[in-house]
């Protein structure tokens, strides 16, 4: 006989959630979390009544920043979607390498949700790569 396979669905609010899959969540301000799981590299939730906007915060890329890189940081994009690169000018004397992601707040998954945070670590362990490498030449 084949396994039988019974699904649920149950709803949790944000930080619950997180919380009942161990992930600390610290709120901020203006509905900014901070949210850590093990030893890996925070990251920052923006809620807005319709969307989650993720960022991680890779560093500042002032000293290595040069258009070669950049080129390079682009392409990878095409490898780790469905997170990208970008950069934040908030601070004009130190540019940071971030990567972003968001998602529709509207019947969002369980799944769906936490596959962001693993794109996320995936996506920080390549540009450690990238970056590594870039920093020796």
């Amino acid at each position: 006989m084949s396994e039988i396979v019974i699904k649920s669905r149950r709803e949790d609010g944000l930080v619950r959630f997180l919380n009942m899959n161990d992930f600390n969540v610290e709120e901020l301000e203006n509905e900014i979390f901070r949210v850590t799981r093990s030893d890996e590299i925070p990251v920052y939730l923006k809620v807005t009544e319709t969307t989650l906007f993720f960022e991680v915060d890779l560093g500042s890329i002032k000293e290595i920043g040069t258009e070669e890189l950049y080129f390079k940081l682009l392409e990878m994009n095409n490898e780790i979607l469905p997170v990208s690169f970008g950069v934040n000018n908030t601070n004009t004397d130190d540019p940071r390498l971030i990567l972003v992601e968001s998602r529709e707040c509207s019947d969002l998954d369980d799944h769906e949700l936490l596959s962001v945070f693993d794109a996320l670590e995936l996506a920080v362990d390549r540009a450690e790569q990238l970056l590594q490498q870039w920093m020796k030449d």
